[in-house]
């Protein structure tokens, strides 16, 4: 099924190259549908996984209930509406209720949900009702900051813009966590 699917893929970008460059055949060119059908396949991935599976391949007992953090995950998505990148970093915090989880399943869930056509608004929703369903903690916190390409190269041309999306769960409705989450989120120090 997958090889079947690239090559419609394949078949459609070359359709694309066609429809905009007169000398599609080109060299620089004659190879390119194929690259960008194995591409887009890359960047939609997270389609054929389960966010809910990665963090239960590690899910582990343990008597802590303070906040655990994982700050500066780099995400790589594609706007919905346009097809084009918007990339960051993501924060996420939860407090445990006598589950902890690897650490690396949460960039794990991170990459599943943003290898999806996306907007950053449900990818946030959707990487915190993942945490908050599966490890079944006492809150969930997750900010994202993403630049987008759709606002930089066309549209209003905003390079600098960054847009910040946050969700919270549980404890981190109040303000006294949600502070404690942004105060390390803000510190540089290792």
């Amino acid at each position: 099924m997958q090889i079947l699917k690239n090559h419609h893929l394949k078949d459609y970008y070359k359709n694309i190259i066609e429809a905009i460059d007169d000398d599609s055949c080109r060299e620089g060119l004659s190879k390119t549908p194929e690259r960008a059908a194995k591409a887009f396949e890359f960047f939609t991935q997270g389609y054929n996984l389960k966010a809910e599976d990665a963090l239960k391949s590690a899910i582990f007992k343990e008597d802590y209930s303070e906040m655990v953090v994982v700050k500066d995950i780099e995400l790589y998505s594609l706007c919905e509406h346009h097809l084009l990148p918007f990339f960051g970093k993501a924060h996420i915090a939860y407090i445990p209720k006598g589950y902890i989880v690897g650490l690396s399943k949460l960039p794990r869930v991170v990459d599943i949900f943003s290898r999806r056509l996306q907007v950053q608004e449900r990818l946030t929703h959707e990487i915190l009702n993942c945490i908050q369903d599966t490890l079944k903690p006492l809150g969930v916190a997750v900010v994202i900051e993403a630049r987008h390409m759709c606002m930089m190269m066309r549209g209003v041309q905003k390079q600098n813009s960054i847009t910040k999306t946050s969700a919270f769960t549980g404890i981190f409705r109040n303000v006294e966590t949600r502070v404690e989450f942004f105060n390390l989120i803000q510190s540089n120090s290792l």
